[in-house]
């Protein structure tokens, strides 16, 4: 049967991938986000993935920088990137490309909205999120069976504003359990203090993990009293994590680590 209708070829519309890139370090890509990287023709990528993970692409892929801080990009007036469904409608197949998973504070939950809108077909691979990443690499585990038997995930954006809505998101927030807050380097202040505020002992152990994965990572860990000054001391860089609860003060280093730790100070 011939796919022409009255003489008219219907165009075939390309396929947008939401791909999760991980935590930072290339090895922790998933193998299917691997596969798809190295031989998409475009690819819109945040700009909080690293270097070493586009250096992946073919050299003949299209790359286009999105995200809201990349500069021309206008993205916080659309849920996607204009070009990202420019490209789709023009037949070609698209990874979009973001940091840590998709749908865990990666907007990808609203990218799919408006791919849907757009009648543009998609699929999510998910990747290893940044609180995941953060946590293996500082050994920090997010759970324990004495301490921590939840986990909760808040963008510090919400949670350590004064407004009435935010007082109610820090009212849904369980005292008990560990907490992990994205984006909040700028607002640790605020952060740990709200936080005191709502209820939570200024003593409660909490860590700061800085470009977590990567060879630059860094780390600190004192109390919600301490740990901002600690941070703003160490001069931590974005993109960092705060972890707070007491699972922080189960943070137990490999004995490998540790003794090359103090062979450096040694020297």
């Amino acid at each position: 049967m011939s796919s022409r209708v009255d003489g008219v070829r219907p165009i075939r519309r390309g396929k947008v991938w939401l791909v999760g890139a991980g935590p930072g370090d290339p090895e922790l890509l998933t193998v299917r986000a691997h596969r798809l990287l190295v031989s998409a023709s475009v690819i819109a990528y945040d700009e909080l993935v690293p270097a070493g993970v586009l250096a992946l692409a073919s050299p003949d892929a299209e790359l286009i920088p999105v995200g809201r801080r990349a500069r021309g990009c206008r993205h916080h007036e659309a849920r996607i990137h204009p070009l990202v469904v420019e490209r789709a409608l023009e037949g070609k197949d698209v990874v979009r490309l973001k940091g840590g998973d998709p749908f865990v504070f990666g907007r990808g939950g609203e990218e799919a909205e408006e791919l849907a809108a757009a009648r543009v077909p998609f699929e999510v691979v998910p990747g290893i999120s940044a609180a995941l990443g953060a946590a293996a690499a500082a050994a920090l585990p997010l759970t324990h069976r004495e301490c921590a038997a939840s986990v909760t995930l808040v963008t510090a954006h919400a949670a350590s504003d004064a407004g009435e809505g935010d007082r109610d998101l820090l009212a849904t927030i369980p005292r008990e359990g560990t907490l992990v807050f994205y984006m909040g380097l700028g607002r640790l202040e605020e952060t740990c203090a709200a936080l005191v505020a709502g209820g939570r002992s200024p003593q409660t152990p909490a860590a700061v993990v800085s470009k977590a994965t990567l060879p630059d990572s860094r780390l600190v860990v004192g109390t919600l009293e301490t740990v901002a000054a600690l941070a703003r001391e160490a001069a931590l860089e974005a993109p960092a994590l705060l972890v707070v609860g007491e699972v922080v003060a189960r943070r137990v280093e490999s004995p490998a680590i540790a003794d090359e730790a103090v062979a450096r100070l040694a020297r």
